[in-house]
């Protein structure tokens, strides 16, 4: 079959040159439809029961992750002319396209009665404006009275205070989004030039725009760092500017081949669907290596550059399918876990694996043939001393020291066993962004004057409709907002408790804090209802944003810091449960937490299970794939134990060194594994069939496969480590994680793989008995690959 394949594509060379570059064309018209997401990470799915009732609570109650915050610490701004300014600053953001609502100092609104209306009516503090710093100071003094807005957009104590900005629904998974964003941070910005006050932003709106901005310009930069990191490489490999430059083209067409896949399939650019261009540059240069290097020894052996192109097809193909494959399979396993954003980020990486392999193999053979043949001087890195002496040094070890490889290996499984029960999986919503980053710095300024920004919703389903009727359940609800507030890295609550304790106080002749409680007496209640009672505006979207339309699910609304997710589940688990029970014990009341934090906190420990569970399938599915080639079950074994060295040792570093488990590393495992088996596969397949040129002699046999297939392992494993470690330049850690992990983590397989391989193959391989089973499962490969091959 891989003869006729040569044949053909020799044949239709310029067909198939014209087609490619066809198909290209057409990939880049629907690159042009790819966009930015800016919607924040799904991770739990859609069906789950907990993200089915945070659908209903946004249904119900709103939103409660499209705030924008910008917050201030510093007494000038209680100056006449600074509060001046700030005062500007808020109702310009006001007037902005996409923004629902402003609170803050400056807007802050104050509920009053009208008696002769029998209603609340929302009355701005600071209108008029103060003329004077006498009438500003005066102002402030009774914006402290209003009780309801401690805690939330003034810290009383130091003086620090924020702008909240609420933004429209519709804009938020959209590129508006980032232009309102970043048109806030400039009249911020204006504002702290004027008065000389620092500004600090924060909430769930900036981070995603921060995060899809830097996703957009990593994306470019780590595209061109992946090709030319890869392709000096490549140079210093081949000492030819042909082999460099095609690869080059070939790279180029299956970067546009993967834009276009993410735009047929109407996926857009998300932090991983951005990484695939670069990761597959890295991937698809390998293809590269093996072909031309391939083509190199087939013209040394043969002489006749024809036959040669001829033969990388028909003696790479096979073996080149497989490896392909078995990468691909990393990918593919992703498929399984029900979470759109890696589904689509295994499916594009999958898809497009199989078209550079078919790009590779038709582009190479294809374009060469009109190239002149290679000279002495492109073939030498063939001969280079230094990679010989460390050939040299490998075979010698698989003669000669095995049981000091496998003594090196035990300690090694042992140490890194260790490393692996010292793992702690944890993660943070904005963990993916450095230390120094302006990001993880205002959120520490939030969480030290606001105990943070970060959503969590209780909902009480009181058992009764119009509960907030209900001075008895009113009060229950109290006793539990009261114990909440105790809490460390909890913010004071909102909710129609508070709600009510403030229309008390406006009902009050005077306004003192003492009033700011609920009422003691039903019928006080009862006029509090009466004066909401179909009312409109801001009074009275603040009442119907605490309950539901029947009154009989209450919002309690919070902010929490962010701890981490092992913090913060010990928080849900050993203080607001146990207070919810014990509060609301031996009542028909129910409790139900949910929000954006909660769903981070499940999205990340169900993550980490299906990136377990995706490791353990692409081990078994790469396994059953070798033992079918193979047709033996201790060269299976044996290719397994060898490439799952690397992988633990792995996870004991990231013990050792601190490196949590999470999304961004547990993904890793299954994607390097799928890698680090290439090499396997093609020392195997040289093993196998050097076994009938050598009359089944193991140890001769183990020397040619290391001595023919270990300067290409070599150069692709240098090759990929470069490629992949150039992402520890990112400002995610995510990608950094990817970036230093898989790359030494390959490093590591190319040892293992050109070691401990060969001497496992030494120790168990049964020579002639191997072959005979392996003979009806592998004849392709043996009529595929010659006694130079």
């Amino acid at each position: 079959m891989w003869e006729k394949i040569a044949d053909i594509v020799l044949k239709y060379r310029l067909v198939f040159i014209v087609l490619l570059l066809t198909i290209t064309a057409f990939m880049g018209y629907q690159a042009r439809k790819v966009e930015m997401s800016y919607d924040f990470v799904k991770v739990v799915p859609q069906d789950d029961p907990e993200m089915l009732f945070f659908k209903d609570f946004l249904q119900t109650f709103g939103e409660d992750g499209n705030l924008f915050i910008i917050g201030l610490k510093d007494s000038a701004l209680y100056r006449y002319d600074n509060f001046r300014r700030f005062q500007e600053l808020a109702t310009k953001i006001q007037a902005l396209e996409g923004i629902n609502q402003v609170i803050s100092l400056p807007t802050l609104q104050d509920i009053q009665k009208n008696e002769a209306a029998k209603r609340f009516e929302v009355k701005p503090i600071f209108d008029p404006a103060p003329r004077n710093q006498e009438e500003l100071d005066s102002l402030l003094k009774q914006a402290q009275l209003i009780k309801f807005y401690e805690g939330q957009i003034w810290n009383h104590d130091n003086g620090a205070t924020m702008i909240v900005a609420a933004l429209k629904r519709e804009i938020l998974g959209t590129s508006a989004r980032e232009k309102l964003v970043l048109e806030m941070i400039r009249l911020a910005g204006e504002f702290s030039a004027e008065t000389g006050i620092q500004t600090h932003y924060s909430g769930i709106p900036y981070i995603r725009t921060v995060v899809a901005k830097s996703v957009k310009q990593e994306l470019n930069i780590f595209l061109i760092l992946s090709l030319i990191v890869t392709l000096v490489v490549m140079y210093l490999f081949f000492r030819s500017v042909a082999p460099v430059l095609f690869s080059v083209i070939l790279i180029g067409i299956v970067v546009v081949w993967t834009l276009g896949t993410l735009g047929i399939l109407g996926y857009k650019i998300t932090m991983l669907t951005g990484l695939l261009p670069p990761i597959l540059v890295v991937i698809g240069i390998p293809n590269c290596v093996y072909l031309l290097t391939k083509y190199h020894q087939e013209y040394i052996h043969t002489h006749n550059q024809q036959l040669a192109l001829k033969n990388i097809i028909k003696k790479i193909g096979i073996v080149a399918l497989i490896t392909n494959t078995t990468t691909a399979i990393g990918f593919l396993v992703l498929l399984t876990v029900d979470i759109s954003i890696l589904r689509e980020f295994g499916t594009v990486a999958a898809i497009n694996i199989a078209n550079t392999f078919v790009i590779s193999l038709i582009f190479i053979p294809a374009v060469f043939s009109y190239l002149p043949p290679p000279s002495l001087r492109n073939t030498r890195h063939l001969e280079r001393r230094n990679m010989q002496r460390i050939l040299d040094l490998f075979i010698l070890i698989a003669d000669k020291h095995r049981a000091k490889v496998y003594a090196v290996c035990l300690v090694l499984v042992a140490l890194s066993v260790v490393g692996m029960l010292r793992i702690r999986a944890v993660s943070y919503m904005v963990d993916d962004l450095p230390e120094d980053s302006m990001v993880i710095k205002d959120l520490a300024f939030f969480e030290a004057n606001f105990a943070g920004i970060m959503p969590l919703e209780i909902v009480i389903d009181t058992g009764k409709p119009k509960a907030n009727r209900d001075l008895k359940r009113l009060r229950k609800i109290a006793l539990l907002e009261d114990s909440l507030r105790t809490l460390p890295y909890v913010s004071p609550p909102l909710s129609m408790v508070t709600f009510v304790k403030a229309a008390n106080q406006a009902l009050g002749t005077v306004k003192i804090e003492e009033t700011y409680a609920l009422p003691t007496q039903s019928g006080e209640l009862l006029t509090i209802e009466r004066y909401t009672r179909g009312q409109k505006g801001q009074a009275g979207e603040l009442a119907r944003s605490f309950a539901d339309t029947t009154g009989q699910r209450l919002r309690i609304s919070l902010k929490v810091a962010d701890i981490g997710s092992l913090r913060t589940d010990s928080l849900m688990k050993a203080a607001i449960l146990p207070r919810i029970d014990s509060v609301l014990a031996g009542t028909e009341m129910k409790a139900h937490v949910t929000g954006t934090t909660l769903l981070f906190l499940k999205g990340n420990d169900y993550l980490i299970a299906n990136m377990r569970q995706s490791l353990f399938m692409a081990i078994g599915l790469i396994g059953v794939i070798i033992g079918m080639l193979f047709k033996n079950i201790r060269i299976m074994l044996i290719t397994i134990a060898s490439n799952l060295l690397p992988i633990l040792m792995t996870a004991g570093m990231m013990g050792f060194l601190g490196i949590a488990l999470k999304p961004s590393t547990a993904l890793i495992f299954s994607i390097a594994f799928g890698i680090a088996v290439d090499d396997a596969v093609h020392y195997l397949s040289r093993y196998r069939q050097a076994l009938k040129l050598t009359g089944f002699n193991v140890a001769e046999s183990v020397r040619i496969a290391i001595q023919e297939t270990g300067i290409s392992m070599m150069y692709t494993s240098i090759v990929l480590f470069a490629g992949f470690i150039i992402f520890t330049w990112s400002d995610f850690g995510a990608t950094q994680a990817l970036g230093a992990l898989t790359s030494s983590t390959l490093i590591v397989a190319m040892v293992t793989n050109l070691v401990l391989l060969p001497c496992l193959l030494h120790t168990f391989s049964k020579g002639k008995e191997d072959q005979a089973d392996q003979d009806e499962v592998a004849e392709e490969i043996d009529a595929y690959i010659d006694d130079k091959g």
